[in-house]
């Protein structure tokens, strides 16, 4: 929510607020209820301004004593003063700019805290999502696809996990379309603490988003909550690597519910990073190896200023000077595995794996089968 200049109308929408914060702070008050009430009285105003019994009737005895006998002006006073400090915003279900994508879900949350760049809520988004262990190839897929959608014009949404997550925002930060962090405890925390210097530069340059509560903890049930959002929020959802079971499939299913695309990039029959994504292609999920391929299944144009085909080099792992002179000199002209450059190169998986991306993705180098490369330079 955006304060107003007119006293009048500030206080207005203050108090405005101060229901919707009451209605969705209310304990056991539960989203189910929150839209029960809603859909029988209007907005909260008129909700706590109607009788006890006609309460009752619509949401039962239990569910109006937490909505009118609890005590919770202390939580929304300092909601309100989070929402005063710089970047930090409420859009609400009846808010105009709360994202159409979610009002499309069965169950849309009721208040979305945002700390960042707000109009990003309605841009359009592909989210990226996979393994927190993930491979460092994985890694540099992620920086790459998300940086060239980003510079495609679409936002990148993520869940700001360790893994594919954090490098789908380094990424997606490189480029015009910049990145929506969805997360599954407060916007006033950082979860995880290592992802605190990320966090700080999306809520700087794109957006942290939440349905939760200030100082809610990371629960382990609100990250499946955290999910659907990151699938309604998307046009479509990549998957980048993911074990069978992983928490990434759910998104994926979740988004192929809402009628979102699914998108995912195979790899290794070996790796069981790689069996989740090769499960979803097996149930219909488009097979995926440029952004280029995403951006023509969504029908969307990209930007002039990035050809959309071409996966960008990694800021994460820029290869300079010396590391690529030792790098072509490892290569050499005849095939090579991937453990013989480590040893000749001497460099570490994760800048080797970028690096041979950019290559392979310049032209410069050929990826062979067996997992050895080859220099196609003369």
């Amino acid at each position: 929510m955006t304060r107003s200049g007119n006293p009048e109308s500030a206080s207005s929408g203050q108090r405005d607020l101060e229901h919707w914060l009451r209605l969705t702070l209310a304990p056991g008050v539960g989203a189910g209820a929150q839209r029960q009430l809603l859909a029988t009285f209007g907005l909260p105003i008129n909700v706590f301004a109607a009788e006890r019994a006609s309460l009752e009737q619509v949401a039962g005895p239990k569910v109006v004593r937490g909505l009118l006998d609890e005590d919770r002006r202390e939580q929304v006073a300092a909601t309100l003063a989070w929402l005063d400090e710089p970047g930090n915003h409420i859009v609400t279900l009846g808010d105009p700019a709360y994202p159409s994508g979610l009002l499309e879900m069965a169950d849309p949350p009721t208040l979305l805290y945002v700390k960042g760049r707000v109009e990003l809520l309605g841009a359009a988004s592909v989210a990226m999502v996979g393994a927190r262990s993930a491979t460092p190839q994985g890694l540099a897929d992620a920086r790459a696809f998300a940086g060239s959608l980003s510079s495609a014009g679409l936002c990148v949404v993520s869940g700001m996990a360790m893994g594919i997550d954090a490098a789908a925002h380094e990424g997606a930060l490189r480029g015009a379309g910049s990145t929506l962090a969805v997360i599954g405890t407060g916007a006033d925390r950082i979860y995880p603490a290592r992802n605190a210097a990320l966090a700080r530069r999306i809520a700087a340059e794109g957006a942290i988003v939440s349905e939760f509560p200030l100082g809610a903890q990371p629960l382990q049930h609100h990250f499946p909550r955290r999910n659907r959002l990151i699938a309604g929020l998307s046009r479509g959802v990549l998957v980048v690597e993911a074990a069978i079971g992983s928490g990434s499939l759910i998104t994926a299913r979740l988004a192929a519910e809402q009628g979102r695309e699914v998108f995912a990039i195979p790899g290794s029959i070996h790796s069981p990073l790689s069996k989740g994504c090769h499960s979803l292609i097996r149930d219909g999920a488009k097979l995926v190896e440029t952004a280029q391929d995403v951006l023509e299944e969504l029908r969307w144009e990209s930007s002039p200023a990035a050809p959309a085909g071409r996966r960008a080099p990694l800021p994460s792992a820029p290869p300079g000077d010396r590391d690529e002179r030792a790098l072509v000199a490892a290569l050499g002209h005849d095939p090579v595995t991937l453990d013989t450059l480590l040893q000749r190169s001497g460099l570490t998986p994760e800048t080797l794996s970028a690096m041979l991306l950019t290559m392979e993705l310049d032209g410069r180098v050929s990826r062979l089968p067996g997992g050895r490369f080859q220099s196609l330079q003369e």
